[in-house]
This record gives structure tokens, sequence and C-alpha cells, in this order.
């Protein structure tokens, strides 16, 4: 992330998507979020173009094995997306996220 501009929340991730989803914001992360609070949001994206992975580059499902507390997500076009999510494994924080559910 060093190569970031900024980094800002809402506290929302619906809206954090929806500004993905509108160009608002580049990119946006998330571990921990309920299924819920992601759902609305990663339509819009999805329908906007942008591309909505965990962060393994997987589809995140709509609930795994985990719950649905333990939801992670990685969203933007598919270039910003594609290398959050690549920053996200190299950095550990993937992993970190695993280990904690």
């Amino acid at each position: 992330l060093v190569q970031a501009e900024d980094v800002r929340r809402t506290g929302s991730a619906a809206l954090d998507l929806a500004y993905v989803a509108c160009g608002r914001a580049d990119a946006y992360f998330e571990a921990g979020v309920k299924a819920w609070d992601i759902a609305a949001g990663v339509l819009l994206v999805r329908e906007a173009g942008g591309r909505v992975c965990d962060f393994k580059g997987a589809t995140p499902a709509r609930m795994d094995s985990r719950g649905p507390e333990t939801q992670q997500i990685v969203a933007g076009n598919v270039k910003n997306s594609e290398i959050l999510q690549k920053v996200l494994v190299n950095t550990g924080y993937a992993a970190e996220f695993d280990a904690k559910f």
C-alpha cells in the first residue's frame, strides 16, 4: 500500500463498494464483513464491470464453513483489484486472516 495516494473508510461496506462501482474509489478490501453487508455492493461493482474476489482471488462465497461474519472481499476494476489482492497475499495479510478464523 506504499504506492497508495490515500486510504479512506466510510464505515459502511455497502457505501465503500458503491463508491468503487461509480468510480469514486479505486478499490476496496475488508476482512470479517458479514455477507449481508456486502451483497448489494458486490452486485453494484459487478454490474459496473468491476471485479470482486476474496483475498486469494476466488469468487467470495455467500456462506462458507466459517460463517457469514468472516467474509473477505477485494473489489475494484480488474487491474486495481488484481494488484490489491496480490498485495494482501504478498504482505501476509491474507494468511493472517485465515489464521484467525
